[in-house]
């Protein structure tokens, strides 16, 4: 066994805290695209409320589904215009709510089943590969002094000044990326 050191509580002032040392960090914020479940799920009341009180929907076959394992919406009208109605009238609940029209994947065609017609809209959420690398590569090609990098499914930024953090985020938002983006934990 080797020598025992022992201090007396003087000495203990003097020693150097490493410990008491923190890392000096710089300032970050994260880059992400979600949709929060809860708000979906009200706006989707609000719309079936709505829905069964317009005149012009009265007597049709109208259903809004929403699976929130997968966040799809699958919906049946009557026909193509009553199908064109309700999206719109999903679109403005959800801004109402606070959920970004881009936010919703229209691209899939209405197709007849029967005497109804139906529609599987699905709801962006989470950052995909490929937008990460669009929202990187837009930063780094704008020259600001930050960092950018991708983890898992955001995008965390970092700069020597607040500033200039706040300037990616005029950045994103002015670029038209057709991903609804949220800026969120800024650390100075």
């Amino acid at each position: 066994m080797g020598p025992f050191l022992f201090y007396s509580p003087s000495s203990i002032s003097l020693l150097p805290n490493y410990y008491l040392y923190q890392k000096e960090t710089m300032p970050s914020f994260d880059i992400v695209s979600k949709v929060e479940l809860q708000s979906l799920d009200n706006a989707i009341n609000v719309v079936r409320k709505e829905i069964t009180n317009r005149f012009d929907f009265k007597n049709s076959h109208v259903v809004i589904d929403l699976d929130k394992k997968d966040y799809k919406l699958n919906i049946e009208t009557d026909d193509n215009m009553k199908m064109g109605q309700l999206t719109d009238v999903l679109v403005s609940r959800a801004h109402k709510q606070g959920i970004a029209p881009e936010a919703f994947d229209f691209t899939k065609d209405a197709y007849p089943s029967g005497k109804v017609v139906k529609k599987e809209v699905s709801v962006k959420n989470g950052l995909k590969q490929d937008d990460s690398k669009k929202i990187v590569k837009l930063i780094k090609d704008s020259g600001m002094k930050v960092q950018a990098q991708i983890m898992d499914d955001l995008v965390r930024v970092t700069g020597k000044k607040i500033d200039d953090l706040q300037e990616v985020i005029k950045l994103c938002q002015g670029a038209n990326l057709g991903i609804p983006l949220q800026y969120i934990n800024m650390r100075n």
